[in-house]
């Protein structure tokens, strides 16, 4: 054995333990933990994120695919890829208009994601 079996607390792990609460407040079903799943999976990729947050920041909070190819320096078509991810995760929704598709961050598509992982209760 590598250890005499005693565990002892480091200081990162009491300071840890003493300010922050646990991931969930409760246990989660497990549609619920799909959704997140396949939300943070669509988060996981840093260009992901850039997007939501250039779609976001737009004028009216509403992206034209167009808009989005230079800023984050990728050929279209992966751009397409990458925002399809994001919507078929249900964060951002997408509408055509003619030949172009324009992209809106779900409403509080971030907030839910943030208040699932506190299961802090709704304040209505």
């Amino acid at each position: 054995m590598w250890h005499d079996g005693v565990v002892t607390s480091t200081p990162l792990a009491t300071d840890l333990a003493s300010c922050c609460s646990p991931v969930t407040g409760g246990v989660l079903d497990q549609a619920a933990a799909d959704r997140l799943a396949l939300m943070f999976r669509a988060l996981g990729d840093p260009t992901r994120v850039l997007l939501v947050s250039l779609i976001a920041a737009h004028q009216d909070g509403e992206a034209c695919v167009c808009d989005l190819i230079e800023p984050v320096g990728l050929a279209q078509p992966t751009v397409s890829h990458h925002l399809k991810q994001l919507v078929d995760a249900g964060l951002i929704t997408r509408e055509q208009r003619g030949r172009w598709s324009y992209y809106r961050v779900v409403a509080d598509s971030l907030t839910n994601l943030a208040r699932a992982l506190r299961q802090v209760p709704d304040p209505e």
